[in-house]
């Protein structure tokens, strides 16, 4: 049997943020793939930030056990001898091809790289200059038409990365949605500020849709839709405050479609509770391949396939250590309940830079920059927003203590480098000119 090729889409700071997911959000060319394919609707990462969690996905495991526990240009890395996704993947004959955006270094730590590409197993690398969507689509339409005119050739493995919808939005300003016609998620102020910031990421979101509407056509018009995996997702949450940079939900979710004629399709929405450390298994055991014992994730190909085994899952854990600031935090995610616990003073909410100094971050510092609390706990069920931490309610005590052990347990099994104290790192030189203007969270303690 013919291995399937394997065109993964990725974007940057999207979480579900799309009309497909309700969204009030035009996104016809992604709607359209998850209506004849599969929408997973329960589908997270295990870091709210860019390079641990795509080197969750590349690796399938968690940040801290494949070593890139902060971003690839701040110094962190993936160790050399974990394996990744498209090393398997040439194992199994595949042509490994890298198109856009990447953000994992692999065997380079206290780099300044944003990517490693060759290393990661990536035999052909096709740089766009700015990374922005309509650039990179046209790129992937000229590989793709060069893959349908060689039909004998190998399967390949495209992995395409977008700019879009990372900040800044300002470049989108000419395609934003009216900020009156814009409703702010409810985990946010509905203020004039926060709808105007909304209207800008729209016309991002726009923009994206529009390149991935592109590059599905490219595919038809090359003769490679049936014989082709489709994958769209994304790294973590918007880019937003209470979402990008939080062990809150709204910062680990994630989009999910796939299509696969003949497999992986019928329009149908996985509700089970999956994590992106699971999709590196799934792809290998589709193809045929094995699956690395180390990997922290398992298959779920069994929700398409009847005679294979899915495994559910009941829970995932999360973490943050670096982001642009040093803000280590660790929990665990069930059906039900967030346990998160914070190993250092900081802000209730962290707010990545790019957020602090945005639209949305102005309106809410004062809220946020409050000291955080040693221990988190939020019944998902009863408080959705994760408004209510109940982590000294007596009534929730046998809750807060066996979310505790998971969390303590896994630090153990797999040695987090927290249990041995601070994790070094570098800030970002540019929070500076926030110290030093007194608008970030306890200046004063920072600066010392």
């Amino acid at each position: 049997m013919k291995k399937p090729n394997i065109l993964f889409m990725i974007s940057h700071d999207t979480g579900r943020y799309l009309g497909c997911y309700g969204k009030g959000v035009e996104t016809p060319a992604i709607d359209a793939l998850a209506e004849k394919g599969v929408r997973f609707d329960n589908y997270f990462c295990p870091a709210p930030q860019c390079s641990p969690s795509r080197a969750s996905i590349l690796t399938g495991q968690y940040p801290h056990n494949n070593g890139m526990i902060g971003l690839a240009h701040l110094g962190f890395s993936i160790r050399p001898e974990v394996t990744t996704l498209p090393k398997e993947l040439q194992k199994l004959g595949y042509e490994t091809a890298l198109i856009g955006f990447s953000h994992e270094t692999i065997g380079e730590p206290d780099s300044r790289l944003t990517s490693s590409t060759y290393k990661l197993g990536y035999e052909r690398v096709e740089p766009v200059p700015g990374d922005r969507g309509p650039q990179v689509a046209e790129r992937v339409v000229q590989y793709l038409q060069e893959k349908g005119a060689s039909a004998e050739g190998r399967p390949f493995f495209a992995s395409v990365g977008f700019f879009e919808t990372h900040r800044d939005f300002d470049e989108y300003e000419a395609v934003k949605d009216p900020a009156d016609q814009v409703t702010p998620p409810p985990y946010l102020p509905d203020h004039p500020q926060v709808r105007e910031d909304f209207a800008l990421l729209h016309g991002s979101v726009k923009v994206l849709d529009q390149s991935i509407g592109r590059i599905l056509q490219g595919l038809e018009e090359a003769g490679l839709s049936k014989d082709t995996l489709v994958i769209y997702t994304t790294d973590h949450g918007i880019a937003f405050p209470r979402a990008k940079g939080t062990l809150m939900d709204a910062g680990l979710e994630t989009a999910l479609v796939m299509y696969y004629p003949g497999l992986i399709e019928g329009g149908k929405v996985v509700k089970e509770l999956l994590c992106n450390v699971d999709l590196m298994p799934t792809l290998l055991q589709l193809v045929g391949g094995d699956i690395p014992q180390e990997l922290d994730g398992t298959s779920f190909l069994g929700l398409f396939k009847p005679e294979a085994s899915a495994v559910s899952r009941d829970h995932f854990f999360a973490e943050l250590t670096w982001h642009d600031l040093y803000h280590p935090m660790r929990g665990v995610r069930t059906q039900q309940y967030k346990y998160i616990r914070n190993f250092e003073d900081g802000p209730s909410v962290y707010l990545p830079l790019d957020i602090h100094r945005s639209l949305s971050g102005e309106i809410v510092r004062d809220d946020y920059y409050v000291p955080n609390a040693l221990e988190e706990l939020y019944d998902l069920e009863a408080d959705p927003l994760e408004r209510h931490n109940l982590a000294a309610n007596p009534d929730y005590a046998n809750v807060l203590h066996e979310l505790r052990g998971k969390v303590d347990a896994w630090m153990k099994e797999t040695q987090d480098p927290l249990l041995s104290g601070r994790v070094a790192g570098w800030p970002a030189p540019e929070w500076q000119e926030q110290l030093d203007n007194g608008s970030a969270y306890a200046s004063e303690k920072r600066s010392k």
